[in-house]
């Protein structure tokens, strides 16, 4: 009796460091790895930015990710006497409180008093009214490499912004957790769009500090203007190092496990599969309904205040993959995305005329826009290997390879 319980006290505690304890607060999430020693964000390295901010009118691009050890940048810099005049705020809200979706409203930071003006919402850059009384931006926002994730756009936003209104942007530089991967298809501008504005693969292996450059160099901001930008660079890093983030990027990636398997997941949300969303997990589980009886794995997509709402088959039993204890090493060794998963449901999946059917999962975003290009939906439902469809990305994938050296601040 002794001997079961110890080895039921041993699973619980591997599960926990595995996975994480059930989330209560979605605001902010911290990692349960430490940031790596030696590595300084550029927020760290406050000697080297705070001159360019005394005696200056500043406002500043971040969210729950915006942080100096484990105080918001916002805070910290109060402390130190800077004039923070507003923030502004993204894809869920400054604190991190709004799900995904969901329309953020301006708002006052209740700790600090300082206005919030929603980037998410009726605007998507900071308007001449909202610059008016501003000398210098900041933009401090982790991303997590894929051309998916928006905060990539909002930076070229920002950076139009300040162009037009003759504003200089101070770039406080973070480490790429897939900064290891450049691969998946270039993205073909006709699909341009709110998950994919620039000629860029899903994994693009470059910081913002880079992609900032890569804007500025390329002429792809609007009407190509360039933007004033200083970049505070990270200390002692390179895109080969492990990297885990001490807070979570959003409230949907809430692990290091999730934040690796984004690139290849994500693909999904163009699909009638769940990739989690509606439990604690996601981002590291796949599964539908109509599986039952292909998978033995199965998990249940519940309303989540600050995750998920209303997440796709919720309060419905879903079949497929867990994908938790999937060893992502192999991301790194490859410095690939995963396709084997998307080709695997495809053929698990009974209903195969809905199984690319966006409007009717009501997810994110049709598939061709995720993926940016129409033949990777063609490919997978013609059953083509994964060496033909990687071919296909070709010359596209290596040109952007050579090209994207230029800009690079990082080996």
């Amino acid at each position: 009796m002794k001997s079961i319980c110890v080895s039921i006290l041993i699973l619980i505690v591997s599960n926990f460091i595995s996975y994480g304890n059930p989330i209560k607060k979605h605001s902010r999430v911290d990692l349960p790895v430490k940031a790596q020693t030696g590595i300084k964000t550029g927020a760290e390295q406050t000697e080297k930015y705070l001159p360019f901010l005394k005696g200056k009118r500043i406002a500043i691009v971040a969210n729950p990710t915006s942080v100096i050890g484990k105080t918001s940048l916002i805070d910290s810099l109060k402390t130190l006497g800077i004039n923070i005049v507003k923030v502004f705020g993204p894809e869920h809200g400054f604190r991190g409180t709004a799900s995904a979706g969901a329309v953020v409203a301006d708002s006052i930071d209740a700790k600090t008093g300082i206005p919030e003006i929603s980037l998410y919402g009726k605007k998507s850059k900071p308007s001449k009214e909202d610059l008016a009384d501003v000398d210098l931006l900041i933009f401090d926002i982790q991303d997590v490499g894929a051309r998916f994730y928006t905060y990539i756009n909002l930076l070229a936003r920002v950076m139009e912004a300040c162009a037009e209104n003759n504003k200089e942007l101070i770039i406080l530089d973070r480490p790429n957790p897939n900064g290891f991967s450049v691969d998946g298809p270039i993205l073909d501008m006709k699909l341009k769009s709110g998950i994919g504005m620039f000629p860029i693969p899903i994994t693009h292996g470059m910081t913002i500090g880079e992609l900032a450059k890569m804007y500025n160099g390329e002429g792809w901001l609007t009407n190509r203007v360039k933007c004033r930008i200083t970049i505070i660079p990270v200390a002692n890093y390179t895109h080969a190092m492990k990297y885990v983030l001490p807070v979570a990027p959003s409230p949907n990636l809430n692990s290091p496990q999730s934040i690796l398997l984004y690139p290849s997941l994500c693909l999904f949300e163009g699909t009638i599969i769940s990739q989690g969303r509606g439990t604690y997990f996601p981002f590291t589980i796949l599964g539908n309904p109509d599986m039952k009886g292909k998978y033995e794995f199965s998990f249940t997509p519940a309303s989540i205040k600050g995750m998920s709402e209303t997440p796709l088959h919720k309060d419905k039993v879903c079949f497929g993959l867990d994908l938790r204890k999937y060893d992502t090493s192999e991301f790194r060794k490859t410095g690939q995305i995963n396709l084997k998963w998307l080709m695997e449901l495809y053929q698990a999946y009974p209903f195969k005329d809905k199984f690319f059917d966006y409007k009717q999962s009501k997810q994110m975003g049709n598939f061709d826009k995720l993926a940016g290009t129409t033949a990777l939906k063609e490919q997978i439902i013609a059953g083509k290997s994964e060496k033909v469809i990687r071919d296909s990305w070709e010359p596209g994938l290596s040109d952007f390879k050579k090209f994207r050296k230029k800009y690079l601040l990082y080996p």
